[in-house]
């Protein structure tokens, strides 16, 4: 697929990075593997340099001002989930100040043209990537990934997120021609003729309002969605994971400068403790753009009261496996352990509910009861986490005391499968590090499994049959939703079964997973993550739906 529209490669940034937006374009047509950014922090891929100076500058930021120039105070909010001291001070702006900047910043940004700006969006994405070994190192230790996860999903993954939106931003933007000559015959009379021309044209100022836990790959696709196609940024991270959004700003707007535009096309709006100003942003008259990670509570409040803007909302679900039968048991109890296990479980793709008939389940070498699968998905959790040094590298550390208190609540419902313990991390005192807890319950204790219990926490849910569990998994879904769903099964019906359930209450599945690919891992360019068809997500990254409503076309014609 080749880049079509009119005087293509006419802006220099467009034509420097012409090459990897056409294969972006090409490959979310396809639907196959590739990546922009290598996402191995290999010597032998960044260099043997690349790895030490990305610490440095990471290190340069910690009990510093944020080298964010902008009117106001300054405010530290984050608390290392490792125990490293962090107390980098930002930019505290006022709301008006962040809007009326925005505002401005924006007849010049639309003015600009299509090309201008997914130039400028391609070369952000660059600058970032050179810079990603300080970013991962930010993500790590204000998410509690650990170092290898942070650089892949909080950089290069994320980096690969944020392309994909530019890619569906600009084939969006440019499905239609920026000038036509229309003609209409009129008999012997001269033909009606009028030469016509369509603006692209911004919604208006947009918020992104970035999330704990993977402030970076869930906030890239709706910055650079938005800024692509025209539109301002305010960007407003968590208050436990203001560095990682911070460092994107910052190198934003070094390149929009650069460019001659107006810096202010992307802003910090970092809070002081306990202000929460995403509220107010929110519900502004300038904010035409909403894009959320977070909580069902807040999300659902954001679609009730941000009526002014096009809001896209990633909330809570209930993720589900439903294992009726394998022929690959062993396969399918690791597979299941390090989805349970990666991140200490604290991805919105990761499994919560596990439905398996009372009675157990047929495999490659015979029946297993219950408790049988139970000890088996236990074993591959204590196999890659029973060796503290080892297990810290999947696990990583706990992001914050909701999901520590979490673990301990849920550690007097139902049986215990699996104890957490707590870890002592080898390389930080005081990190807060726990195990993956497992508990079983009955298909009748929904008023448990039918909310998420966001962490390091699953449940084994005993059924009187897979058609039992399938209805389960419909029924939870559908009233709570869900990122992700899984099932096991070595009949056709059943799998088919499964895929009519997911169809239905709009939720992704992935069958028979005993390899490589782990149901709580998406990939860019080819998997879509959420499905906005049920009440986890109202918008999927990324798809047309996605970018189509940060636009709108204008046209103005006259007679030739």
């Amino acid at each position: 697929m080749t880049v079509t529209t009119e005087a293509t490669g006419s802006h220099p940034l467009f034509a420097a990075h012409e090459k990897t937006l056409t294969q972006a374009l090409d490959t979310i047509r396809r639907r196959g593997f590739w990546s922009a950014y290598p996402e191995s922090p290999s010597p032998r891929v960044y260099g043997e340099t690349a790895a030490g100076e990305g610490k440095v500058a990471f290190e340069a930021y910690l009990g510093a001002d944020f080298p964010l120039e902008a009117p106001g105070d300054r405010v530290a909010t984050e608390s290392s989930p490792f125990g490293l001291p962090l107390d980098v001070r930002y930019p505290h702006t006022g709301v008006d100040a962040l809007l009326a900047n925005a505002t401005a910043a924006l007849p010049g940004w639309r003015d600009a043209g299509v090309e201008a700006r997914v130039g400028a969006c391609l070369e952000i994405l660059a600058r970032l990537h050179q810079h990603v070994f300080e970013l991962a190192n930010a993500v790590q230790f204000t998410t509690g990934q650990a170092f290898v996860m942070a650089f892949q999903a909080g950089g290069a993954n994320a980096l690969d997120r944020g392309l994909e939106a530019v890619a569906y931003s600009y084939a969006a933007m440019t499905r239609h021609p920026a000038g036509a000559h229309w003609e209409k015959p009129q008999g012997k009379r001269p033909p009606l003729a009028m030469d016509k021309t369509y603006h692209v044209i911004p919604s208006g100022v947009a918020l992104l309002i970035g999330c704990n836990t993977f402030p970076t790959w869930n906030g890239y696709p709706g910055l650079f969605a938005s800024l692509a196609t025209g539109n301002p940024v305010v960007v407003k991270p968590h208050p436990g994971a203001v560095l990682p959004l911070a460092i994107t700003v910052r190198y934003a707007r070094e390149v929009l400068a650069e460019q001659g535009f107006d810096e202010n096309l992307v802003q910090l709006a970092a809070e002081a403790p306990g202000e929460r100003i995403a509220a107010e942003l929110a519900t502004r008259p300038e904010v035409r753009i909403v894009d959320f990670t977070g909580s069902t509570e807040f999300g659902d409040w954001l679609e009730a009261n941000a009526r002014q803007a096009q809001v896209y909302t990633e909330k809570a679900g209930v993720n589900t496996i439903v294992v009726d039968s394998t022929d690959d048991f062993a396969g399918m109890c690791a597979n299941i352990g390090f989805s349970l296990t990666l991140y200490s479980g604290q991805m919105c793709t990761t499994p919560q509910n596990i439905y398996l008939p009372a009675g157990g389940i047929d495999t490659e070498s015979g029946h297993k009861s219950f408790d049988e699968v139970a000890d088996g998905i236990a074993a591959a959790v204590r196999k890659l986490t029973d060796d503290d040094a080892r297990g810290v590298e999947l696990t990583g550390a706990i992001v914050n005391d909701g999901v520590r208190d979490r673990v301990s609540a849920a550690a007097h419902v139902g049986e215990a499968v699996l104890d957490s313990r707590t870890v002592a991390h080898p390389a930080h005192a005081d990190a807060v590090v726990r195990t993956p807890l497992i508990r079983r319950l009955s298909v009748g204790d929904d008023t448990a499994y039918g909310r998420e219990w966001f962490g390091p926490i699953s449940f084994l849910i005993a059924t009187d049959g897979t058609t039992a569990s399938l209805a389960a998994f419909e029924r939870t879904v559908a009233e709570r939703g869900a990122l992700t769903a899984s099932v096991y099964s070595t009949d056709e019906a059943v799998l088919a079964a499964a895929e009519r359930v997911a169809v239905t209450v709009g939720v992704h599945l992935s069958e028979n997973l005993t390899g490589g690919v782990y149901v709580n891992q998406s990939a860019a360019f080819s998997d879509f993550h959420a499905t906005g068809a049920n009440p986890a997500a109202n918008a999927c990254l990324t798809d047309d739906a996605y970018v189509a409503g940060r636009f709108r076309i204008v046209q103005s014609r006259r007679h030739s």
